[in-house]
């Protein structure tokens, strides 16, 4: 079934607002609270802590506000105590601040060269190695590194197996780094592979140059995780909704938190939750632009029930599809009713009106 091209958009809200008893209710009521009962079988369970659906990804970050030591060593143990909360929520992965164990980001007094701290930070860094290995979870490492003479702030994952898979080198250094003697990383950021999806990171200044997360984001990556020196506010909200893509801070100072796809806050520290917290983010969903897609919702709904949630944004009008079951695939769901994601819909957009042009 096509979305019928005689249905204008104007007609259709008029028609709806005339359904007054099923429109105004809204999905919230009928069709967007998940269902409690509905659990994986044993078989698609099996590696899912705690029941989770198959795509969600439980995450964990810190904030180091009001942290401070007199050595690396010691911040190392203060922030290898705090992580250590996460271990009964089974976190898939633990983002840390940026550099969190060198002076110039951290409230550590030992001062010492760039040289003297990238040693120090990789004998460290076996420690969380050993984290990671022990409790089965990714960490985003970010600490000071070297090569051929070339000093870099950089932001290393570590596997479940406590193996180090790759390494992001921060891009857009502000003029203190530069003054410090640290060399900008390769333009171009590399996507990670893992066994809950593909993931980017962004260090701090990166904030700046939406084209480098879009890049992550065009190379497939459904996580970005911005270890940082500061928190940034709504401007990492603004990442995550501009770029359809989850983005987790995780900073030296003030607040650290997880953002959805369309931008809302799962989780954020704050005065109660001052260092640490978890959260769980499903990546079985879709941002699509509402209109025209929104006429085939309700067939959505009859068909899937609980299944499948729908959220609108009425005043943006994008809508995000989500599966609330380890049976339905939201691509499936997509491709049966005809639905293009937003990036695809500006992607076709885009080739039209370059035609249209001549």
């Amino acid at each position: 079934m096509t979305i019928s091209k005689s249905i204008s958009r104007r007609n259709f809200i008029g028609k709806a607002a005339m359904t007054a008893g099923a429109a105004t209710l809204g999905h919230e009521t009928l069709y967007g609270k998940p269902n409690l009962t509905l659990n994986p079988s044993p078989q698609e369970r099996e590696g899912q802590p705690h029941g989770r659906l198959p795509r969600e990804v439980c995450i964990a970050t810190v904030s180091q506000q009001g942290m401070s030591a007199e050595t690396p060593e010691k911040m190392a143990q203060m922030i290898l105590a705090i992580i250590g909360k996460t271990v009964p929520y089974s976190p898939d992965v633990i983002c840390l601040p940026e550099v969190f164990l060198g002076h110039n980001y951290a409230n550590i007094g030992e001062i010492k060269t760039l040289s003297e701290q990238v040693s120090i930070q990789t004998e460290l860094q076996k420690q969380f190695m050993a984290f990671a290995r022990t409790n089965k979870c990714y960490l985003i490492f970010p600490m000071l590194t070297s090569e051929n003479g070339k000093f870099f702030n950089s932001a290393v994952v570590i596997d479940r197996q406590g193996n180090r898979v790759g390494v992001y080198r921060k891009i857009q250094l502000p003029d203190g780094e530069l003054v410090w003697g640290l060399t900008p990383g390769p333009v171009h950021p590399p996507v990670f592979k893992t066994d809950f999806g593909t993931i980017g990171i962004q260090i701090c200044y990166d904030i700046n140059w939406n084209d480098q997360w879009k890049a992550l984001r065009q190379q497939g990556a459904e996580i970005i995780f911005w270890p940082s020196a500061f928190a940034a506010g709504q401007t990492l909200n603004g990442r995550a909704w501009q770029n359809k893509v989850v983005v987790v801070s995780s900073t030296n100072k003030d607040t650290s938190k997880i953002c959805d796809i369309s931008g809302e806050v799962v989780a954020k520290t704050g005065r109660w939750d001052l260092n640490l917290i978890c959260g769980t983010v499903n990546l079985e969903k879709a941002f699509v632009h509402t209109w025209p897609f929104v006429q085939r919702f309700d067939e959505i709904r009859a068909k899937y029930g609980p299944k499948v949630k729908i959220t609108n944004y009425h005043e943006e009008e994008w809508s995000i599809i989500e599966s609330r079951s380890p049976e339905v695939r939201v691509k499936d769901v997509l491709a049966e009713f005809e639905i293009r994601t937003y990036e695809q819909l500006i992607s076709d957009s885009e080739i039209k009106n370059m035609k249209a042009r001549g």
